[in-house]
């Protein structure tokens, strides 16, 4: 299990997930903060500090945002480009 990061993070970046996060696996793209499944280990620092509740297990995402699961896996296949290219097709953009 890992922790992915939601559509109340676009546009928004608070960034506070990334300040507790002891391995540095909140990485941001352009209009959103991802987590790097790869680099996750599931401590669950950052939930907690998401002012928006964008935060949670990769098992507790609902329908709604399943497409975030991608976006966020997406980094660790091809890095910012790869996630910024998954949002803007989950968006319709792209």
């Amino acid at each position: 299990m890992t922790y992915v990061i939601g559509e109340p993070c676009v546009d928004l970046k608070d960034r506070s997930c990334v300040e507790v996060c002891p391995v540095d696996c909140i990485h941001e793209t352009e209009r959103m903060l991802v987590v790097d499944p790869e680099e996750c280990i599931d401590c669950g620092a950052c939930e907690p500090e998401c002012p928006v509740e964008a935060i949670l297990t990769a098992d507790a995402v609902p329908e709604e945002w399943q497409p975030f699961v991608r976006v966020n896996a997406a980094f660790a296949q091809g890095g910012v480009a790869a996630a910024e290219a998954a949002l803007a097709a989950h968006l319709g953009g792209g």
